[in-house]
């Protein structure tokens, strides 16, 4: 009984590692682990908003609807129920998606706005935002590219046989990966330049 026992446990190991499900837990879990990250990086970016919204709060007195819609943008990605705990469905992606796309298209608007006041560039703590605000747009660049390649991995075995097989016996579908529509701006960084010329008369 203790042999036959044996045989049945290796049996099972082996057909279990021959069909994918070691493979599948492994790559689930690169899935989950980047997810993390890049929310992780999210994150960070929306820290930095109230300071530096607060940096510039005394400068920019003409330019209150670019610091209400920086506020707003910051508001409704953090009423967002995403949790680094659990992958987010197709819709929940989108919506993240979609309000961290406003809230890099605000923020792009706030810098280039910042242009118009020297005092304001010539700020120490505005120059440390900005650098930690470029650094941390690097990071969820690279951060959401390896999520993008993770998951694509993943959906990639999981299709393929005999994979598609065990994926569907133990419950593993595809997984939601971010959409390529505006791909382009959700990617690019702020562009951030201090030209410490004197500033010319209007």
């Amino acid at each position: 009984m203790k042999k036959f026992r044996l045989l049945l446990a290796l049996f099972i190991t082996a057909f279990l590692a021959g069909c994918g499900y070691n493979q599948i837990q492994t790559l689930d879990e690169s899935v989950k682990a980047s997810w993390s990250e890049t929310l992780n990086q999210y994150q960070r970016r929306a820290d930095l908003v109230p300071q530096l919204v607060s940096s510039v709060n005394a400068y920019m007195v003409h330019e209150r609807d670019v610091l209400t819609q920086v506020a707003d943008a910051r508001s409704r990605v953090g009423s967002l129920q995403i949790s680094a705990d659990k992958l987010p469905t197709e819709e929940e992606l989108a919506q993240f998606q979609a309000a961290q796309s406003q809230l890099s298209s605000a923020l792009s608007r706030l810098l280039a706005v910042s242009e118009n006041y020297p005092d304001l560039k010539a700020n120490a703590l505005f120059q440390d935002l900005n650098v930690q605000l470029e650094g941390t747009e690097n990071r969820i660049a690279t951060a959401r590219g390896r999520y993008i390649k993770e998951v694509q991995t993943y959906n990639t075995y999981i299709r393929q046989f005999p994979q598609v097989i065990t994926a569907k016996i133990f419950g593993y579908a595809v997984k939601p990966n971010f959409g390529v529509e505006n791909q382009a701006e959700i990617m690019k960084a702020p562009t951030l330049q201090f030209d410490n010329r004197p500033a010319t008369a209007q």
